[in-house]
């Protein structure tokens, strides 16, 4: 049966694809095809021995049974798998529309980021999927080829998320690691909000190449674009803020500069401690503001892993 698609989420995935689609060219020419390869050589037949093939490429089950010389010829394998885990809890709908700033919720974030991503993979010719998920797996579609298929991932990045659920990305990852039977380069999107998953990240990307996603809002951890640090809150005075998740309200006065230096550090504490969790899993980070273009941070995100490859 055919899922119907609201009016309004076809018209964000079009203007998403339209964004991804200009931003695509960027992304490919700052490295996606040199940073994320195949995942190594691929058999491809035997053959006999020729002057000039070395030694260790002898098969030599094959020889004694030929009685001739015979070597395993191997290709590189170029193709890719690319899967985008998507948090869809409540809490990734947030997002402040400060006056004159254009500013996305983490949710148009974060799709943004998958829609990006996943034109840059199909231009590649590689394969890219989807999961997304709340405290559960809520839909997984499998990794295809094709401009197509890229749509339909960006029209799922663009449901919007469950409301009054919680994000469990230990039950994800645990659910990637078994749907996903070759190597792959896993992007986890995420608010990353009391993510306890530390042990998941590290086993998942034992098979994996797995990039943790982090995509906050400014008044609530984000990172400041230019600056790539904590954005620092603004002196509105006495706010009230709502935890979608758990359904609690509170006032917070942001006209104290008291309270909004414990706000700040109270986050810059737990982005450290997931940055410290991803580096002892070995898995790299990349925060994505909700302001300016995805692509921004990505080709930065290349860019390092380029520089670090090289000096291997």
């Amino acid at each position: 049966m055919t899922r119907a698609i609201d009016p309004e989420v076809l018209a964000e995935a079009r203007r998403i694809q339209l964004r991804a689609d200009r931003m695509v060219t960027d992304v490919m020419s700052g490295g996606y095809s040199s940073v994320f390869r195949g995942s190594g050589i691929e058999f491809e037949e035997v053959r006999e021995f020729a002057e000039g093939d070395e030694l260790r490429s002898v098969d030599w089950n094959v020889t004694a049974r030929q009685g001739r010389p015979f070597v395993k010829k191997f290709v590189e394998e170029r193709e890719l798998t690319v899967l985008f885990l998507l948090d869809v809890s409540s809490s990734m709908a947030f997002g402040t529309r400060p006056a004159g700033r254009e500013r996305r919720t983490v949710a148009q974030t974060a799709a943004q980021f998958v829609g990006c991503v996943a034109f840059a993979a199909a231009r590649n010719n590689d394969k890219a999927g989807l999961i997304r998920f709340t405290d559960e797996v809520e839909r997984y579609v499998p990794a295809k080829k094709g401009r197509n298929h890229v749509l339909r991932l960006i029209r799922e990045a663009c449901d919007p998320p469950s409301p009054r659920a919680a994000s469990r990305v230990a039950a994800a990852l645990d659910y990637a690691g078994r749907v996903q039977k070759r190597h792959a380069v896993v992007f986890v999107v995420s608010d990353f909000v009391d993510a306890d998953c530390e042990r998941e990240l590290r086993l998942l990307s034992r098979r994996h190449e797995v990039i943790a996603v982090r995509v906050r809002d400014p008044f609530a951890g984000g990172v400041d674009p230019a600056t790539g640090e904590v954005a620092k809150l603004p002196a509105l005075g006495v706010v009230r803020l709502a935890d979608p998740e758990r359904g609690v309200t509170v006032e917070v006065d942001l006209g104290s500069r008291r309270v909004r230096e414990a706000l700040e550090r109270r986050w810059r504490d737990e982005r450290q401690r997931l940055r410290e969790s991803c580096r002892r899993a070995g898995v790299d980070l990349l925060d994505v503001p909700t302001e300016g273009s995805v692509a921004d941070p990505l080709l930065r995100f290349f860019r390092m892993r380029e520089l670090r490859g090289a000096k291997r």
